[in-house]
């Protein structure tokens, strides 16, 4: 299954890295941190590692690695803009439950 960009998801990452002059794609991964438990982690990828899987939608390469890979699978990134505020939402089919503010999520 992999990991799905929105467009507004896609537009939003590819000007980020034609700003940033260099960028292969973006690494999604998952950390432990919050309340509960998990956080979505992105970061450009200059070098990607030999163990990354390698997902294509809407013209942005995301690099996961297979760690991370066992909380994402499925989720469907979007950028989206509420009145000041904007972001990237995560549609995560894995996810049980979230904390309160939104930060951290269990599987």
């Amino acid at each position: 299954m992999g990991v799905q960009l929105t467009e507004n998801a896609a537009k939003h990452v590819s000007t980020y890295l034609e700003g940033r002059g260099k960028g292969l794609g973006i690494r999604l991964a998952v950390t432990t941190t919050g309340c509960s438990g998990l956080t979505y982690v992105m970061e450009p990828v200059d070098e990607p590692q030999a163990e990354d899987e390698v997902f294509s939608s809407q013209g942005v390469d995301v690099y996961i690695d297979p760690k991370s890979l066992i909380y994402v699978d499925g989720t469907e990134m979007d950028y989206v803009k509420k009145g000041l505020n904007e972001g990237f939402e995560f549609n995560n089919p894995n996810v049980q439950g979230e904390c309160g503010c939104g930060e951290s999520f269990t599987v």
